[in-house]
């Protein structure tokens, strides 16, 4: 009787207990079915660098060329060329393109010849041999946007996946892959007896759908409850999904390792990360190094653990060799070469560019759009310029380290570059310190410094709209004192503490000299100034302090660029812009970021000050430059030096690109360097080592030109003076003559008269044709 009394409840709690269990199976099921057939992995934004465009007479020589396809992870090889590698033969070179997809288009993969010569392209030919006129190489991937402590991963359709890869991780994880319902009971029931023995949940045990099902779904702590979900969900996964579905998840979904606070997912961006290249062109070794770091993508990381990674990897391709994937002298070719793991920022990685990206698209796109909808970007960036500014930046700090160290030795000197192309208003490179692979504060967006010295342009430009200066005007470098609004009096003076008396505007900007500019600026007036830097991009109102006009401002790299573009562009402020254009996962176009052009000067104005800003170089402050430059280049710029030598800058441009650079210590301490000894370095290696071209704007026709004493601004020639300089100069300049000029003087008036008689002539018969 007392046994039928615990027999009855016994099976009442069995079959709540079976109806329990069903219940749950089957809300697990459908859980597992609706999340996984709606499956939308969190896909980052992918930013890429402008690509790099091939045509006859680019100057690029075979070695150039060769640099470009390796950074984008091109290997060459010496039989025959397929996508992804290249064939080099002295100055020849065949090219297997990827298929690529550009802001504007996509591009099929082909074979492109490219032949160079003197430094220079002279010919592409595709694979009939006929030639090419223009072409993009693939645009350079520089990183995804993620959330923090987020996934990252590229994902891959079936037919990007390399045959040899899924069959590898059914050899070594799944044997029974194929067969089994995603479990493996045998294995399940031997890693349970193993982990009682051990009184710890250590061994695993688990088909690649088990795994799946835990990275897709659960947590990856050990329970006993999460191995009896993940069972469950490992086979609702078999029952309602393909094998061939579930392998192609697993390729996408496997941690494969970490990047700092970003998760390594797929073997798609693991392929990227370890060896720069896509997933279909892995080889044999490549394919079993990510296969083996399956089992412990940190225990087994290539780059902290080389020789555990490897000796895990011949592993791999033993176990490949005995279940027939591949023959044991393909296995013993692999296992005698290494690694080829590449460095960890190869494909490239510019944390201060992506900043600035970020900024732009949040303007406009949610964080979550930006972190899982799988957006492209493709910016502005130029990985050459990018690569130089890093390099020339870190060099140049280094000597300048060593040259006056501080008493503290443990702070280093630190610095940010920006370069733009002003007439398109494109940022192609930003370097926002020392460590450019430091994703932490970003000085070329954030330090925000006195700026010293590069407000004087717009001081000059300001009083030359006045219409009562010029370039030649002579303007008084005498002290100033000017009682301010507290009652105090500011008594500025020049750098080396002594006065220069009446000189030309030119050599007063030129020199930089600050009791002239103050003169110049007090009688312009502060409220000039201001209109005119708020013209050119200056976004926020600067106090109303006559210390303004030696740049008692504080601005950002970036801020300075800004306002230096619209100088470098003519009198045209053109807004910066770091995106070109965002597009879809799914290829459509979403936005694109169009040139922005609003004209903010007169032309001959800015043309004046341009060409004072060219004598920076040639004659003043800026002249160390002149040793470093190449010969012939043209340029024009300004130093900037901020109170008691706590910041050095340079700001100038060439033809075809701006160039603004910051040096100081992040604690605000004083360097010892002005802008000259400083920032000039950095511009000056940076400007010589990329293509730019000279700057060489047409002069207006309102101007004509004149030939003065430099140092006095008289009107002279050679036979009286072995300091001239031209100028441009509104028509009827007239300075007084340098005494001992008065032949100078017959032939500068009639070179004026030639002048002014050939522009009213061209007008006279521009009218006759219009």
């Amino acid at each position: 009787m007392k046994v039928r009394r615990l027999i009855i409840p016994g099976l009442l709690l069995a079959a709540v207990g079976a109806i329990a269990a069903a219940v749950y199976v089957m809300r697990l099921d459908r859980m597992v079915v609706t999340q996984f057939e709606g499956r939308r992995w969190t896909l980052p934004a992918q930013v890429y660098a402008a690509p790099l465009e091939l045509y006859v007479g680019l100057p690029l020589s075979g070695n150039d060329v060769e640099t470009e396809l390796q950074r984008l992870a091109y290997r060459r090889v010496d039989d025959v060329v397929r996508t992804g590698t290249y064939r080099r033969i002295g100055g020849e070179i065949d090219v297997g393109l990827r298929a690529t997809r550009f802001a504007d288009q996509a591009r099929p993969a082909e074979l492109l010849t490219v032949a160079t010569a003197d430094g220079a392209i002279t010919s592409l030919r595709d694979a009939r041999g006929q030639p090419v006129p223009i072409i993009r190489l693939d645009p350079l991937l520089i990183g995804s946007i993620f959330p923090i402590h987020g996934e990252d991963r590229i994902i891959v359709t079936p037919a990007e996946v390399p045959p040899l890869l899924p069959a590898a991780l059914k050899a070594v994880e799944d044997r029974n892959f194929d067969t089994n319902r995603g479990v493996n009971l045998v294995g399940i029931l031997r890693a349970l007896w193993f982990d009682i023995r051990a009184r710890r949940l250590d061994q695993g045990g688990s088909t690649l759908t088990q795994q799946l099902a835990r990275s897709y779904f659960l947590t990856t702590r050990r329970t006993a409850s999460r191995k009896i979900r993940e069972a469950i969900m490992a086979i609702s996964l078999d029952e309602h999904f393909s094998k061939a579905d579930l392998m192609n998840a697993y390729i996408n979904e496997i941690h494969l390792g970490q990047d700092g606070d970003r998760a390594i997912n797929g073997f798609g961006l693991a392929s990227e990360f370890y060896f720069g290249k896509p997933l279909s062109e892995l080889d044999l070794r490549e394919i079993a190094t990510l296969v083996a770091l399956v089992r412990g993508p940190s225990y087994y990381d290539p780059r902290r653990h080389p020789d555990r990674a490897l000796k895990h990897r011949n592993l791999v391709l033993d176990e490949l060799v005995e279940q027939h994937v591949v023959s044991q002298t393909e296995a013993r070719l692999a296992q005698a070469q290494p690694l080829g793991i590449t460095a960890k920022t190869a494909g490239a990685y510019y944390p201060a560019y992506l900043d600035l990206v970020r900024r732009t698209l949040r303007r406009d796109y949610r964080d979550q759009d930006l972190t899982e909808a799988g957006l492209e970007v493709f910016t502005n960036l130029d990985p050459r310029v990018q690569a130089d500014a890093e390099h020339i930046l870190d060099s140049q700090l280094s000597r300048l380290d060593r040259t006056h160290r501080r008493r503290d030795s443990s702070i280093p000197l630190e610095g940010a570059v920006v370069v733009t192309a002003p007439e398109s208003g494109d940022v192609i490179a930003v370097v926002g310190g020392r460590d450019s692979s430091y994703d932490g504060f970003n000085r070329a967006l954030d330090g925000r410094r006195q700026i010293g010295s590069l407000v004087k342009p717009f001081v000059y430009l300001a009083a030359l709209e006045t219409g009562r200066y010029n370039a030649t005007t002579l303007v008084d470098d005498e002290p100033v004192s000017i009682k301010l609004s507290n009652g105090k009096l500011w008594r500025p003076r020049n750098y080396n503490r002594e006065d220069e008396g009446p000189v030309p505007l030119v050599r007063a900007l030129a020199e930089s000299l600050n009791d002239a500019t103050v003169n110049v600026g007090m009688d312009v007036g502060l409220d000039n100034v201001i209109h005119t830097l708020g013209q050119f991009g200056l976004e926020q109102e600067p106090p109303k302090n006559p210390s303004l006009l030696l740049g008692s401002l504080g601005l950002t790299p970036l801020e300075v660029a800004q306002l230096y573009g619209g100088l470098a562009n003519g009198g045209f402020r053109t807004t910066l812009r770091a995106v070109r254009a965002v597009i879809s996962a799914d290829g459509k176009a979403l936005k694109a970021f169009p040139v922005e052009v609003q004209p903010v000067a007169q032309a001959d104005t800015v043309y004046e000050v341009d060409s004072m800003l060219e004598q920076v170089v040639e004659r003043g402050t800026g002249r160390p430059a002149r040793a470093v430059l190449p010969p012939g280049l043209i340029a024009a710029g300004k130093t900037g030096t901020g109170p008691d030598l706590r910041d050095s800058w340079f700001a100038g441009f060439s033809g075809s690109d701006l160039a603004v650079v910051w040096v100081g210590y992040d604690d605000d301490g004083p360097t010892g360097f002005t802008g000259e000894s400083g920032a000039l370095s950095v511009w000056s290696h940076l400007m010589a080592d990329i293509a730019t071209s000279s700057w060489s704007a047409p002069m207006p026709d309102s101007l004509e030109q004149i030939t003065i004493d430099y140092p006095t601004g008289l009107r002279a020639a050679a036979q009286c003076s072995d300091d001239l300089v031209t100028l441009p100069v509104p028509p009827g300049t007239n300075p007084p003559l340098k005494p001992g000029c008065l032949g100078a003087s017959l032939g500068t008036a009639l070179h004026s008269t030639v002048q002014s008689a050939i522009r009213h002539a061209g007008q006279w018969l521009g009218g006759l044709v219009r």
